[in-house]
């Protein structure tokens, strides 16, 4: 059922008009968030490459002399 140009052009403002967005605290907010998380992953990931590169160079070491 195929819908004419008109209708498809109202019925994407129809659904347009439902979308909620967020006011400038809440995307201040949700920055803040992301900016913390995305930092205390790389902190992390980067403690467990220290941590694995660490027991690597230490087990080769045995082997080394």
């Amino acid at each position: 059922m195929a819908t004419n140009p008109i209708e498809f052009i109202q019925q994407t403002r129809a659904e347009i008009a439902k979308v909620v967005w967020p006011n400038r605290r809440e995307v201040a907010l949700t920055t803040l968030m992301v900016l913390l998380l995305a930092g205390l992953a790389a902190v992390f990931f980067s403690l467990v490459d220290l941590v694995i590169r660490s027991g690597l160079t230490g087990l080769l070491g045995l082997f080394g002399h």
